[in-house]
């Protein structure tokens, strides 16, 4: 019998929430927008503020296949330029060559195959170059990379993109 992993974890939670009500009985106030919590989205400010980003806070809107332009970024993109930041996601296997002394790699924000295949946005790498001196070890685990980002655009020789951001890394946790 195949059963969807969603479908067990939700008859899993069924059948234990029950004997937790505190999990349940939980006071989270929606947002306006319906994104979360206010709570979140208070905290999600606080971490952005000290320079700890997500894939998400880079994103913006480009069609599936379109021509970027810088016009497309945000001003909150823009702002981070130049600005040391912090963000977590993996180490592209196919972009190393050793497991150790690794001086360049591609950050992607996930480990799942669509992500390192066709059709991945532009915003969902980062080109990460570390500092002189510094080195990172390969793992298939996530990693926290803190480094100056930028804004540079990177062309195919056809003269199409494959990556527009770029951190020049001090420490690869």
């Amino acid at each position: 019998m195949k059963v969807h992993v969603g479908a067990w974890w939700f008859m899993a939670t069924m059948l234990v929430l029950p004997f937790f009500p505190s999990a349940v009985a939980q006071d989270r106030t929606v947002s306006p927008v319906g994104r979360g919590t206010a709570e979140d989205r208070s905290s999600r400010e606080t971490a952005r503020a000290r320079g700890d980003l997500t894939f998400d806070d880079i994103k913006f809107d480009i069609e599936k296949g379109g021509n970027f332009e810088r016009s497309m970024l945000t001003k909150e993109i823009e702002t981070l330029n130049k600005k040391t930041i912090r963000i977590r996601g993996y180490i592209l296997p196919a972009s190393v060559f050793k497991q150790s002394g690794i001086e360049e790699f591609v950050l992607v924000r996930d480990n799942m195959e669509c992500c390192f295949g066709p059709g991945a946005a532009l915003y969902d790498c980062i080109m990460v170059r570390m500092e002189k001196g510094k080195a990172a070890e390969f793992t298939t685990r996530p990693v926290a990379v803190r480094g100056k980002f930028e804004i540079e655009e990177f062309k195919f020789p056809d003269g199409t993109y494959y990556a527009i951001y770029k951190l020049t890394a001090t420490e690869v946790k």
